[in-house]
């Protein structure tokens, strides 16, 4: 919506008020509404054109526009409970599937993973903790995306990432008393969790899976531990070169590449 764009529905309009009244013939109108009905298809060629060139910078624009698109949105429909009573109501909805994937998880670990945690703490003790540094929270902070959505807490990527350098070392030092302590601010495990229907009945609360928005401070805390935990496992060699699965710059693709060059 440039403003050559603009001008040419502006004259559209004036010349269609013109036609009305009589001062302009059919043809000059719609000779004029060819003009902007070809200037808005180069529009929106162009647009969609830069949206799919900066997808990787701008995913949140691109699927913005993609879902504009959508003549409808469909939402979460009636749900069955264990009784057999359909439930209808949004606020019955919400705590009817928030009850199902909470019964998926566990807050108490099983004899084998309280062995497993017995064990790495022992190994953290010989071994010195990794320190969260003031530096490696504030390079997070300044690359982070500013098109992701914001978290429940309403604090914006692009404030987080404009006063990196002012907060990064308080964030540092609370994520080294997190990782020290195994504790996460009560804030930072707050979620707006969205159900996602993957098939089978709808009605079958089921065969939905949470998508989970959390804050940013706590996805750069996860970000922190996962590079942590990748170093930690190539440098003892946990991981085999034939995983593929879950392995960052390998995929199916390079799986099967190996497979058919074996």
């Amino acid at each position: 919506m440039n403003k050559k764009f603009l001008s040419k529905l502006k004259w559209k309009r004036k010349v269609y008020g013109m036609w009305k009244e009589g001062q302009a013939t059919w043809e000059e109108y719609r000779n004029v509404s060819r003009a902007c009905r070809d200037a808005t298809r180069k529009a929106k060629v162009h647009l969609e054109l830069n949206l799919a060139k900066d997808v990787k910078d701008n995913k949140r624009g691109f699927f913005n526009y993609i879902s504009s698109k959508w003549h409808t949105r469909e939402n979460a429909g009636p749900l069955l409970k264990k009784v057999g009573a359909l439930v209808t109501e949004d606020a019955e909805k919400a705590e009817l599937l928030n009850a199902f994937f909470a019964s998926v998880f566990t807050a108490k670990a099983s004899p084998q993973e309280s062995q497993a945690l017995e064990v790495r703490d022992e190994a953290w003790r010989k071994e010195e903790l990794p320190l969260v540094e003031e530096d490696c929270v504030r390079d997070h902070l300044s690359n982070s995306d500013i098109h992701k959505s914001m978290g429940p807490n309403g604090m914006h990527t692009r404030v987080l990432r404009e006063l990196a350098d002012v907060v990064a070392e308080p964030l540092s030092i609370i994520f080294e008393r997190s990782w020290r302590t195994g504790e996460v601010p009560e804030d930072w495990r707050r979620a707006s969790v969205i159900p996602i229907f993957k098939k089978g009945k709808k009605e079958d609360p089921g065969n939905y899976r949470p998508v989970s928005l959390i804050s940013i401070p706590g996805k750069v805390m996860e970000q922190l531990i996962l590079e942590v935990v990748i170093k930690q496992v190539e440098e003892k060699k946990v991981i085999r070169s034939s995983q593929h699965g879950f392995t960052k710059g390998k995929s199916c693709l390079t799986n099967l590449i190996a497979f058919l060059m074996a």
